[in-house]
């Protein structure tokens, strides 16, 4: 995942969590908001519940390698929040789920 399509700072996430409607989806919840620039930003969050350091930084390296395997619609940012019965899932069930909310979620780039 390239850096300029990370959200990093607090005050997008606020304004999209604050803003956007969640879609829950058994461990993930999921903020999209539409916006006009041409770029696609992700923002991922795991709590403190769901493990020590070393737990969570997996996780969102997990995620990251999920994103960058499918190709994105532009215009839109969305933060991916892990609950906490993540950690009982192996890859390729988070793989099989997260791909899932993405197409209902109508993100993913259609095939040609």
């Amino acid at each position: 995942m390239k850096k300029i399509n990370i959200l990093r700072k607090n005050l997008d996430f606020s304004r999209i969590i604050e803003k956007a409607k969640p879609y829950k989806y058994k461990d993930y919840i999921i903020y999209k908001e539409e916006h006009e620039e041409g770029i696609t930003h992700f923002g991922i969050s795991v709590g403190k519940k769901v493990g020590n350091a070393v737990t969570r930084n997996r996780i969102k390296r997990q995620i990251k390698s999920i994103i960058d395997k499918y190709p994105y619609k532009n215009n839109f940012n969305c933060i991916i929040i892990v609950r906490k019965g993540i950690t009982e899932k192996k890859f390729s069930e988070m793989e099989e789920d997260l791909k899932e909310v993405m197409t209902r979620l109508h993100i993913l780039e259609e095939k040609k």
